[in-house]
């Protein structure tokens, strides 16, 4: 699969056109989704390069999926899913909570700032970021690093994507102050190490969507920031 360019998108057609030819339907928007229905059952197939996240509405669909690639590939079953793509999943009778604290603690550790106090907020409102041009200089490519570490943090803690992606705007010539900012945010997440999204069994199936914004907001060009969240039940999707 990884030994030549082309590999990944044949292993993709092959795989889809198996999963097609079994009676799944693939969706439009995400092409690496595929469903299954089955009378009042559904069945949801995941697919990442060569992993895949399964599950159903009835266990008899997953023991029959499972059967199904093992009949046309070589494959091994995992079990119950609990980690994927540096998400940590737990699964219960009453819900599904998903965090990444492993993750938090690795690049706590990874940027130094495992010691020390923790912040009760991801941001001080006291202090605005502004461009500081007569500010110190600080290294771009740790700025960049710890930035992006915290991008990837985001999928699981929607608390920290508005400071976050504020810090964002400083990577070309980021500043002390701008570091000391991002560091509040590593500070905040030591101290709220096991937050995460939890999606309960028995919440309805209502999409609910809410937007705001602010009004110039931004202290660097006076621009607006808006922002939107969707809920399905009172499960955050997006």
């Amino acid at each position: 699969l990884y030994g030549l360019h082309q590999a990944p998108r044949a292993w993709y057609e092959t795989l889809a056109t198996y999963l097609l030819e079994n009676g799944f339907q693939r969706r439009t928007i995400d092409q690496t989704l595929f469903i299954k229905k089955q009378q009042k059952d559904i069945l949801l197939v995941q697919i990442y390069v060569d992993d895949i996240v399964f599950g159903a509405t009835n266990k008899a669909l997953c023991q029959s999926f499972e059967k199904l690639m093992k009949d046309k590939f070589q494959m091994s079953s995992m079990g119950e899913l609990t980690f994927f793509l540096g998400l940590q999943v737990k699964q219960k009778k009453d819900g599904i909570f998903i965090s990444q604290d492993k993750y938090v603690a690795e690049i706590l550790r990874k940027f130094g700032l495992s010691k020390g106090k923790s912040a009760s907020t991801p941001i001080n409102v006291e202090n605005p970021l502004l461009k500081d041009s007569d500010g110190e200089d600080v290294d771009v490519h740790t700025y960049r690093s710890m930035i992006g570490s915290l991008m990837y943090l985001t999928s699981s803690r929607p608390d920290i994507m508005f400071i976050v992606c504020a810090c964002v705007r400083f990577q070309v010539t980021p500043k002390l102050s701008h570091l000391n900012a991002v560091k509040r945010i590593f500070r905040y997440l030591k101290g709220k190490l096991c937050l995460g999204l939890w999606y309960p069994k028995d919440s309805p199936f209502d999409l609910v969507a809410y937007s705001d914004s602010d009004y110039s907001g931004a202290s660097l060009d006076r621009k607006s920031t808006t922002r939107g969240c969707q809920f399905l039940g009172c499960r955050l999707i997006s």
